[in-house]
């Protein structure tokens, strides 16, 4: 199937690698599939494309490459909606605000979403604690001191 993106113009995808957001991302509950793209030469970032607007995508990035203590526990319910039987199951992301100079950036560490690889079907869950702004920085703050402060 072909699809019109946002960033890498008219690409062909595979059906089965389409995500379903059952209830779509907030503020976009009519989006409810989407695809994972990959951003040539970058590991670090992807894109979430939606298949049915191709001016609606996000950048994405997997939060743990830049927080690696970002722990959360899913509420019984999504559990049950994804269908997750292990942590393995999931895959997690982050939204990132980008900004200019791109050092600036944020990641959206309240709100991440989460994505059942296997069955693709995922949701933006909004974590009901204080523990992680919706504008993290791209580099943690503790590893932006010298050695020795």
């Amino acid at each position: 199937m072909d699809i019109q993106t946002k960033y890498l113009g008219e690409i062909e995808i595979d059906q089965e690698k389409i995500i379903q957001f059952p209830e779509g991302l907030p503020g976009f509950i009519e989006e409810k599939e989407f695809v994972l793209l990959h951003i040539p030469d970058n590991d670090i970032f992807q894109t979430l494309q939606s298949v049915k607007t191709p001016t609606l995508a996000f950048i994405i990035a997997n939060p743990y490459r830049f927080y690696e203590n970002y722990i959360f526990d899913l509420d019984e319910s999504v559990v049950q909606k994804l269908q997750i039987k292990k942590p393995e199951d999931v895959a997690v992301y982050t939204i990132v605000t980008v900004k200019e100079p791109f050092s600036k950036s944020t990641l959206n560490l309240k709100a991440p979403l989460v994505i059942h690889s296997a069955h693709k079907q995922g949701k933006q869950y909004i974590l009901n604690l204080d523990d992680y702004p919706a504008k993290a920085p791209l580099v943690p703050p503790e590893t932006t001191k010298a050695k020795g402060d």
